[in-house]
């Protein structure tokens, strides 16, 4: 390909990055609990002035290193604290991987594999709507991946700089994430090495270059947090991630095939193309190649972390998340062996592609119709915290079910014409379908969606900036109080039994869930405590400040 034409794609997938990924990303408010997690350490190193210790509520978090949260430190110390801030480092990544991929598939095989991999990345859902939120993964994942990729092109070519690269970019998941970004690429090599019969060869140079790379990017933050008498922090930091092997942490347990169907019905359409690849013999008719090596290389990392996190007991969506870039590279290149006339494309693929599209379709309608119908459905709910957010009112536009009519007739528009003559211009309309759908569910449901979930809550603490008070959510854990009020320093503390009892210094306000035991039991144990209101799944409580309490006591946790 021309080195002009190379240079009009970038800039084609440059501009249009940036209006799938900026587009909305601080219209809709974080979400608890890992997008308001990592945005309130982000807040918290502005206010403290602290970039080097992570916190939380102001004091130290040792569940993630600090790579991310700096990213984000800088975008709120650019744009201001809030949503866009807090976004904006992963709609950044979004283009950069669309750009990262296309180069990678353009160097591995050609352009028009390199804009297969970029394109079904950019449009299958789950990928999409990551790189508009807060979380860690697009850049984690991301930076897993090129480590994988730059040691797969060193196994063929045996280049210093390659090796360097790969132990650099290691690192810095390392950074991002911990352990687990070098035990994933650990692993993914080591069965890559079984399955070759441990033929590798390599120079011992190269090796030292990979672990001093690997080193400086991964381990510097660690080291000096040894050196300045903060080792707690990294025993802390290591037991947290044995944890979540052995435990389902935070509540979020799961079915062991949970992540098989996460990533077959969200990374829709590729997953649905990607079927056709996992054949034992798939490779037997292929000429070796870069592509070659790099599929065994994809294959391979996707089962590795596939069952890992099939093995770990907590089960979330992003955990698996790596999963994409793999995945969409197979559907890549069984697209691209479609249109050479090496595979077909089946009535499978055109059954799972229209079906699961009918699905998001009538999920979305019924979504937008759950306000004229719910007093059929809560009769039958069992859980009075979800009965009392459906009292909730959701403001629609009255198009959004069209917008499931077009997701499924742009792709049996897609199936016709790809079934007719496998071509890439017949991907436009699969592309516009989703893309349609997917910006329509972040602009219209999604700030829907929170109506009936957080947003009252919400409301409530965003009231409170400024204010010097206690706010305290009873019963359950949460992030937003943090955030969302602004927190500071000197309002920090969440000893329960002082802030319902104790000589409290400023009012404090209880947030509980509309859930009859909790509130009652808030009653009992926090006598004082004067109803304000109850709105949509939640109670808010006021304890003002007594009148025989010692004002210039400080509270347990804030000396």
């Amino acid at each position: 390909m021309k080195k002009q034409n190379i240079l009009l794609i970038d800039g084609i997938l440059v501009v249009l990055g940036a209006f799938l990924f900026l587009s909305g990303i601080g219209s809709v408010r974080l979400f608890d609990w890992d997008e308001i997690n990592f945005a309130e350490s982000a807040r918290e190193m502005l206010v403290t002035g602290d970039w080097f210790n992570v916190q939380i509520n102001f004091q130290s978090f040792w569940e993630k290193p600090p790579l991310f949260i700096w990213m984000q430190a800088l975008s709120m110390k650019v744009f201001g604290v809030g949503e866009f801030a807090a976004r904006f480092p992963n709609a950044i990544m979004g283009i950069i991987t669309l750009v990262t991929l296309f180069h990678c598939g353009l160097r591995s095989e050609n352009g028009r594999f390199g804009l297969l991999w970029a394109g079904l990345y950019a449009i299958s859902f789950f990928p999409f709507f990551y790189f508009k939120s807060g979380i860690i993964d697009p850049w984690f994942n991301y930076f897993i991946f090129l480590g994988i990729y730059f040691f797969s092109r060193y196994a063929d070519e045996e280049k210093t700089f390659q090796a360097a690269l790969s132990g650099l970019f290691t690192g810095l998941a390392v950074l991002t994430k911990g352990p687990v970004g070098f035990l994933i690429f650990a692993l993914t090599f080591l069965v890559w090495l079984a399955v070759r019969k441990f033929r590798l060869r390599f120079r011992w140079g190269d090796v030292l270059v990979y672990l001093a790379m690997l080193a400086l990017a991964g381990g510097a933050w660690f080291i000096v947090l040894a050196a300045t008498g903060h080792a707690e922090v990294i025993q802390d930091f290591l037991v947290y991630q044995v944890r979540l092997f052995q435990t389902q942490d935070a509540g979020h347990g799961g079915f062991p095939l949970y992540h098989f169907v996460v990533l077959f019905f969200g990374v829709t359409p590729a997953s649905v193309l990607a079927i056709s690849t996992f054949r034992r013999s798939i490779l037997a008719q292929e000429p070796e190649s870069r592509n070659k090596g790099l599929f065994r290389w994809m294959m391979v990392s996707f089962w590795v972390v596939l069952i890992l996190f099939s093995i770990v007991r907590t089960k979330i969506i992003h955990y698996s998340s790596f999963c994409w870039f793999p995945l969409t590279y197979l559907a890549a290149w069984a697209a691209s062996r479609m249109m050479d006339g090496q595979l077909r494309f089946t009535a499978w693929h055109k059954t799972g592609l229209i079906g699961i599209a009918a699905g998001y379709g009538l999920f979305f309608t019924a979504f937008t119709l759950l306000d004229r119908f719910k007093q059929y459905i809560i009769p039958y709910v069992n859980d009075p915290f979800a009965v009392s957010c459906m009292e909730a009112e959701a403001t629609w536009r009255g198009f959004e079910p069209v917008i499931g009519i077009l997701l499924l007739g742009t792709t049996i528009w897609f199936c016709v014409l790809f079934g007719r003559r496998q071509q890439l211009r017949s991907f436009l309309p699969l592309a516009a379908g989703n893309l349609i759908f997917g910006l329509t569910a972040l602009f219209c449901a999604v700030p829907e969606a929170e109506k009936y979930s957080q947003a009252s809550a919400v409301d409530f603490y965003v009231e409170r900036q400024g204010e010097d008070c206690y706010v305290q959510p009873a019963y359950f854990k949460s992030y937003a109080q943090y955030f969302y009020t602004h927190r500071q320093p000197e309002n920090r503390c969440e000893d329960f039994e002082w802030l319902a009892t104790g000589p409290i210094d400023k009012p404090c306000y209880f947030v509980v869930k509309d859930i009859p035991e909790d509130v009652e039991r808030l009653r009992t144990e926090v006598p004082e405590a004067q109803v304000l209101y109850r709105r949509s799944g939640f109670w808010f409580f006021l304890r003002p400040v007594p009148p025989d309490s010692d004002v210039t006591a400080a509270a347990p946790d804030n000396v």
